[in-house]
C-alpha cells in the first residue's frame, strides 16, 4: 500500500462532541503542539513544511484507494501543539487504549503508532523520547481483528486494485484467508505503513464496534509523536465511519507551546443538534463545491471562494477564474485544511494580494534580507510597521460566508529578526510544466484560529464564524 504521511502534526486540545437524536453528549478535547525555543527558527520551519504539505495535496503520488455506528453527541477537546498542529485523545480497543492523533481534514485514514516495535526513522520530536512515543499493542486487545482481503473495506485503501493485490482472493471465494495488503501513504517528505485493522472505538459513552483502523509499523520523517485522526471525505474517514450529519470546532490561537488548554470538535450523529452550533449565533454558510473525481482530489474540502477584498475600501483582488473552480483533473478551487499551518495560494493570487497589501500600507519598508532567507514572500521591517496601518483581509465565499481576518491570523511578529511576515506562503520555485496543478488556495488552520467552523455533512456546507474560541 502506499504510504501517506502528514508533514504537519496538528494537535487540537478541545473538545469533540457528537450530538444524536438524544440529549446525551460526549466530550473529548483538540489541543496545539509546539517544538521550537526560537521563534524564527520555528516559524520558518512552519512555513517550509506548510510548502511542503501544500505540494502534497497539489501534486500528490498514487494513493490507495457505510457505517453507522454514533447513536450519540461526542464532545472531544483539541488541543493546539508547538510544532503548528492540533491533536484529539480517540481511544482504540478493548479495554481501550488512548493515542493521541492529528486532526486532519487533507486525508481520511485514521491510523496509529503501533505494536512496541513501531519505529519512525528520521523524524524529530523535541519533547518526545522516541522510545517513550504512545502506541497501540492489538495483543493487549481482545476486540482487535486483522482486515481479510475479501473484506470490503480493504477496498478502502485499494480501490479496484485490491484484487491484483490479492491474487489468493477471488470475489466468490469464502475460504481465503489472505490479510488486506499493507498500506503505505505518503503526506508531504514523509510517509508511514502499516496493517488494517477492525477495533473498538471507545468514545465516552458510546463504544463503536468494527471501526477500521491503521496500525503503523514504520514511518518516515514525521514532526510528532503522534497518529492521524483522518476527517477527508473518503469512506474510511472518522466522519464517514459514524456516519456524522455535522462536525464543528474552534481552534485556540497558536502559542507554539503544548498548552493544556483545549477547545471543542463537535461531532454530531443523526437528529437535532442542540448544543454548540446553536448557541453561535450568525452562522453564515457557504455550499461545499462538488469534488473532482481524480484521487486524492475527491476527499478534500472543497468551497466557493468568490473574492479577496483588502482594507476599508474592500479593494477587490483580482483572481483569474479558472483558478476558482477546481477542473476534473483537480486544477483550481479552495479547500479547508486543518493539516496545514499557513495558507497556500497560487501565485497567481498571492502577487496581486501582496501587490495590493504593499499598496495601502504606505512608505513601508519591506525586510528583503528575511524574505530571502525564508518561504514568507512579505516580511516588514518592524521598526517601519509600528506606525503603520495595516489593511484587513478578508475571504469571501459564495452564499454570503466570510472569513474578517484578525491582524493575528494573518501576520506574526518575529521578534528574533525585527520582521512582521505575512503568514501566507506561495510555491517559490520553478513553475510546473502545463501550469498550476491541485487546489489553488489551502487555507491552513492559523487562519482558521478563533473562527467558529462547521462541516455540515448533510446539507453539503460550510459555516463560518468570527468566534472567541475556549
Amino acid at each position: 500500500m502506499s504510504f501517506v504521511f502528514l508533514y504537519f502534526v496538528l494537535c487540537f486540545s478541545s473538545s469533540i462532541f457528537i450530538l444524536p437524536s438524544s440529549s446525551t453528549t460526549i466530550t473529548l478535547s483538540l489541543s496545539p503542539i509546539t517544538s521550537y525555543q526560537n521563534s524564527w527558527e520555528f516559524i520558518t520551519h512552519i512555513a517550509k513544511t506548510t510548502l511542503q504539505r501544500a505540494h502534497h495535496l497539489k501534486h500528490p503520488k498514487k494513493k490507495p484507494t457505510s457505517l453507522s455506528h454514533l447513536h450519540k453527541t461526542s464532545t472531544t477537546p483539541l488541543y493546539p501543539r508547538s510544532y503548528g498542529g492540533y491533536s484529539v485523545s480517540l481511544a482504540f480497543g478493548t479495554p481501550p487504549q488512548a493515542i493521541p492523533l492529528v486532526f486532519d481534514t487533507g486525508s481520511s485514514l485514521v491510523w496509529v503508532p503501533c505494536t512496541s516495535k513501531y519505529t519512525c526513522s528520521n523524524c524529530t520530536f523535541s519533547d518526545v523520547d522516541p522510545k517513550n512515543i504512545t502506541t497501540f499493542k492489538p495483543k493487549l486487545s481482545s476486540s482487535s481483528k486483522v482486515i481479510g482481503c475479501l473484506n470490503k473495506k480493504c477496498g478502502w485503501l485499494f480501490g479496484d486494485d485490491v484484487t491484483g493485490r490479492c491474487p489468493g482472493c477471488r470475489p466468490g471465494l469464502r475460504n481465503c484467508s489472505q490479510s488486506c495488503p499493507d498500506y503505505l501513504l505518503q503526506y508531504g517528505l514523509g510517509a508511514t505503513t502499516g496493517m488494517a485493522l477492525s477495533e473498538n472505538l471507545d468514545l465516552p459513552g458510546e463504544v463503536v464496534h468494527d471501526f477500521f483502523l491503521g496500525c503503523s509499523l514504520v514511518s518516515l520523517q514525521q514532526p510528532a509523536a503522534a497518529g492521524i485522526a483522518g476527517f477527508g471525505r473518503a469512506p474510511n474517514s472518522l466522519p464517514n465511519q459514524l456516519n456524522l450529519k455535522k462536525f464543528s470546532h474552534c481552534l485556540l490561537t497558536h502559542r507554539y507551546d503544548d498548552t493544556p488548554k483545549s477547545s471543542k470538535l463537535v461531532l454530531a450523529a443523526a437528529g437535532k443538534v442542540t448544543s454548540t452550533s446553536e448557541l453561535i449565533r450568525g452562522v453564515k454558510y457557504t455550499p461545499f463545491r462538488k469534488n473532482p473525481k481524480l484521487s486524492p482530489y475527491d476527499e478534500y474540502y472543497y468551497i466557493n471562494l468568490r473574492k479577496i477584498t483588502v482594507g476599508k475600501k474592500q479593494v477587490k483582488v483580482k483572481i483569474p477564474y479558472k483558478l476558482l473552480a477546481p477542473n476534473v483533473n483537480g486544477a483550481g478551487g479552495t479547500i479547508v485544511d486543518s493539516g496545514s499551518t499557513f495558507t497556500f495560494m497560487d501565485r497567481p493570487i498571492f502577487e496581486p494580494l501582496v501587490k495590493e497589501l504593499v499598496a495601502q500600507m504606505g512608505h513601508v519598508r519591506r525586510a528583503h534580507n528575511v524574505e530571502a532567507q525564508s518561504e514568507f514572500g512579505l516580511c516588514l521591517n518592524a521598526s517601519s510597521s509600528r506606525n503603520i496601518s495595516i489593511p484587513e483581509l478578508v475571504f469571501h465565499f459564495k452564499g454570503g460566508a466570510k472569513m474578517e481576518l484578525a491582524l493575528g491570523n494573518y501576520f506574526s511578529f518575529m521578534d528574533d529578526v525585527g520582521a512582521l511576515c505575512l503568514t501566507i506562503v506561495t510555491d517559490t520555485g520553478p513553475a510546473v510544466a502545463g501550469g498550476p496543478t491541485g487546489p489553488a488556495v489551502i487555507i491552513g488552520n492559523y487562519q482558521q484560529q478563533n473562527f467558529y467552523i462547521e462541516y455540515d455533512l448533510e446539507h453539503q456546507r460550510m459555516g463560518f464564524k468570527k468566534h472567541k474560541c475556549g
